[in-house]
């Protein structure tokens, strides 16, 4: 009997012995550039990664902030990082130029970019921009959007004049150096004109003629669409996306503790402002509303041709 129980035992031991040795697997690497430096906007990629359900994933994920904010997506067209996080209108441009990029999640699913002016201002309505200032950041996109709202309200885009304030929106709003801003984001500008002092009032574009779009989204290369990262990938941000939206306050603690410098009024309020303006389902894809933005761009000639939706987006299965 002693013998069958010690034979056993080895037998045991000798098939269990490779498991008991073998080192455990690592997590797959994956990089992912930021578009700009982390703030509210990121919050599921941060919750994502602090309460651990990339490595839930068996993800290893590096978010890293550029140094250049142009820079992510040629880097991933370059395959020096897996990921990068831009913005829809930005895939049309990119395609243009031969890039070989595809959108395949999305993080912001509305529009954050907005007209603000103040609100103890001439400007009352976008009729009231007609012989204003108005200052804008990068030239192109925000001229289309301006372009679109002016035409909504019968006014011409030669009706106003444009000033490059380079990216000190709300500062030269404020200052009085322009009447209005174009390109100011809705969950950050009006709350940084408020701690200034002054109230701001933002009109839409969304609701000025300009079709609805993805403010923030996933870009890969497309050749690695395949790959099995990025769909791991997008069910752990959307775990975390879940997990805000039941527990906002837990999860504004979790963020600022690993970004203390974040903790202030701004940063607070834009947590709060830019919540429900998360994608519940970052890899679902509308084709119908890239489509249509492409159509919005090549109506103001940022691009030549509009290529089958297929070309700018893909939903991973």
């Amino acid at each position: 009997m002693f013998k069958k129980i010690a034979a056993a035992a080895l037998a045991l031991a000798l098939t269990a012995a490779p498991f008991a040795s073998a080192p455990a697997r690592a997590a797959d690497k994956l990089t992912v550039l930021l578009d700009w430096y982390v703030n509210p906007d990121h919050a599921p990629l941060i919750i994502a990664q602090e309460k651990g359900y990339f490595k839930a994933h068996d993800l290893d994920v590096d978010l890293i902030p550029p140094s250049d904010p142009s820079a992510p997506p040629r880097l991933v067209a370059a395959g020096q990082a897996d990921v990068a996080v831009s913005y829809q209108p930005n895939i049309y441009l990119s395609v243009k130029e031969g890039l070989p990029l595809i959108r395949f999640g999305t993080l912001v699913s509305t529009p954050l970019t907005a007209l603000v002016a103040l609100k103890d201002g001439p400007i009352k309505s976008i009729a009231d921009l007609k012989g204003k200032t108005v200052g804008y950041s990068v030239a192109g996109l925000e001229d289309a959007l301006l372009g679109t709202m002016l035409a909504s309200a019968g006014l011409k885009p030669d009706d106003v004049t444009m000033i490059n304030v380079n990216f000190a929106l709300s500062p030269a709003l404020v200052a009085g150096k322009v009447d209005a801003v174009i390109g100011a984001y809705r969950n950050f500008e009006l709350t940084q004109i408020k701690l200034e002092g002054k109230e701001g009032i933002a009109f839409f574009p969304e609701e000025h003629g300009v079709p609805v779009f993805d403010e923030l989204i996933y870009l890969a290369h497309k050749d690695k669409v395949g790959d099995p990262r990025l769909k791991r990938f997008l069910a752990a941000v959307e775990e975390a996306t879940i997990y805000i939206l039941n527990h906002p306050q837990e999860a504004w603690g979790v963020f600022v503790k690993a970004n203390p410098k974040l903790d202030d009024e701004l940063n607070r309020t834009a947590w709060t402002d830019t919540l429900r303006r998360f994608a519940h389902a970052p890899a679902a894809l509308d084709e119908g509303r890239y489509a249509r933005f492409g159509e919005f761009m090549k109506s103001h000639k940022l691009i030549d041709t509009v290529e089958p939706v297929s070309t700018y987006a893909t939903a991973i299965k």
